[in-house]
């Protein structure tokens, strides 16, 4: 396995790959960059295909999370995990002791946080094994609703104010009666789907597995199609929220919404769907820009601060989309290009 010729090696500081034989955890950590800060970033497990493939995910994920660090204003540095394996039926107590060992050996340089296929409780394992561990517990909501740990209603809340935007950017207008195909009701998904329906939007959802289904359907009035022809289907706005890799050479063609903004990371198959976005007239959000209220609460938790200051920081997730569209209209640039920019100059300075 290749790692410096790697096609998504960025210039990553560290990239450990972590095997206990009693647990049986075949684990990659992947630190892109520390400039602003201690590196953190969320753990994914998922039955990937091949090491190959987790690689590539972990590489490009944990330089996500520096862009997205950087444009939110945070002082920290970008970083991720994932862990391979099914977390339905491979996830052990076991298993969450060994991450959280293997965490450790980063001596701060790398937080561990939730995401794909790690609840709160794995965290809580994990912390007997490390201080490194974020999302173990919250002091408050960014709604004042009880709170857990789990940053998904700040991701959702974010993402949605970053979709609000783009619609008002693109369109002059706002949700009401605008048509959002939501691929992936997880826990991320389900509740961008209930801001959507509030604001009155109508829902097209999809997802492999049916318990968000069923809610998005009884609950919110959402219609349901096959997961592989969500991207496909007459909407304003196609919000991914599941995997990474929707806009791919494949689905571009068929696309035939105006907006793409969704919850998902490395939406993008390749950087170039970026410019292809752009010659087909199709607004794209970065999806490091509107995905960032995870980390936004996270960094509020560990900090002297309330939930009114992380709301306001929430919200100005769809102040900064309104100023990348806007610039990258003004200079006939890819959205993704132009985010880019923003981001760099705070990491690499």
């Amino acid at each position: 396995m290749s790692l410096f010729e790697h096609a998504d090696f960025d210039q990553h500081e560290q990239v450990s790959f972590f095997h206990d034989k009693e647990s049986g955890l075949k684990a990659i950590i992947a630190v892109h960059n520390t400039k602003l800060g201690a590196s953190l970033g969320g753990c994914r497990m998922w039955p990937y295909a091949s090491s190959q493939e987790a690689l590539t995910d972990v590489l490009r994920l944990s330089s996500g999370m520096t862009y997205k660090a950087a444009l939110a204003g945070l002082p920290q540095g970008g970083g991720k995990a994932v862990i391979i394996g099914n977390p339905r039926s491979d996830k052990t107590q076991q298993l969450m002791y060994a991450m959280g060992k293997a965490v450790d050996t980063f001596k701060g340089q790398y937080v561990i946080a939730e995401d794909s296929g790690i609840s709160v409780q794995d965290l809580q394992f994990m912390a007997t094994q490390s201080h490194h561990v974020a999302g173990t517990s919250a002091k408050f909501a960014y709604d004042g609703s009880p709170a857990d740990g789990n940053p998904a209603p700040s991701t959702a809340y974010g993402v949605f104010m970053g979709l609000k935007a783009a619609v008002e950017h693109a369109t002059g207008s706002d949700l009401n009666g605008k048509t959002v195909a939501i691929q992936g009701v997880g826990h991320v998904g389900l509740r961008l789907a209930r801001h959507l329906k509030n604001a009155g939007a109508n829902l097209i959802v999809a997802d492999i597995f049916a318990e968000g289904l069923e809610i998005a359907k009884n609950e919110l009035g959402a219609t349901v199609v096959d997961p592989n022809d969500i991207h496909a289907v007459d909407a304003d706005v196609f919000a991914p929220c599941a995997m990474g890799g929707a806009i791919n050479n494949a689905s571009l063609s068929q696309i035939k919404a105006k907006i793409i903004a969704g919850a998902a990371n490395n939406q993008l198959a390749t950087p170039e769907m970026d410019v292809l976005l752009k010659q087909r007239g199709i607004t794209y959000v970065p999806d490091y820009l509107i995905n960032a209220g995870g980390i936004i609460d996270i960094f509020h938790q560990r900090n002297d601060s309330t939930a009114e200051k992380m709301r306001a920081q929430l919200e100005q997730i769809g102040q900064t989309v309104k100023l990348i569209l806007g610039r990258a209209q003004a200079e006939d640039l890819p959205t993704g290009q132009v985010a880019n920019q923003i981001a760099e100059e705070k990491f690499r300075a």
